[in-house]
């Protein structure tokens, strides 16, 4: 899991019908101490670190179930708590959106032959931009003893190893 990726996936086909595999995921959940926590809903399975493990950089895994000729196809998203990757989200957007306005301004006026002092700002989001990138692989290597876990529940339930890319 040494990816620079920020949100780590998989996908791959499971010999089970979609409807197995909730009920082989819903039958470990309930089982003794799991090391987990999660939802099983219609097509969609969300794993969780249980509460008293969990931290602001938790992990969660997301897996959809696509009904496919022989099987099931699983999609697995790793990623932190929606509203984690949320803030990081609106903030890529609000550097992208200043960069934006900040390099029409500042190219508007040097095409008019002016000073334009603007442009200054546009290496600063940059490195604000890096700054938050960089923050994002700090928190995701400080949950990743916790997305091991979650992916071991998860290749235990269905008996296959499966590689995260």
């Amino acid at each position: 899991m040494t990816s620079f990726r920020l949100r780590p996936r998989f996908q791959h086909h499971a010999p089970y019908t979609p409807e197995e595999i909730k009920a082989m995921v819903s039958q470990k959940l309930a089982a003794a101490p799991c090391g987990c926590i999660g939802s099983v809903n219609d097509g969609y399975i969300t794993l969780r670190v249980p509460l008293e493990e969990r931290h602001y950089w938790s992990p969660q895994l997301n897996l959809s179930l696509e009904v496919e000729e022989g099987g099931t196809r699983i999609r697995g998203l790793y990623g932190p708590n929606p509203t984690v990757w949320a803030m990081f989200f609106f903030a890529y957007a609000a550097i992208g959106t200043l960069s934006l306005f900040i390099a029409i301004i500042g190219f508007s006026q040097k095409a008019l032959g002016m000073e334009a002092p603007v442009l200054w700002a546009l290496p600063v989001l940059g490195s604000l931009a890096l700054v938050l990138y960089i923050t994002a692989q700090m928190g995701q290597k400080a949950g990743v003893e916790q997305t091991f876990a979650l992916h071991h529940f998860y290749e235990d339930v269905i008996q296959n190893k499966v590689h995260i890319m």
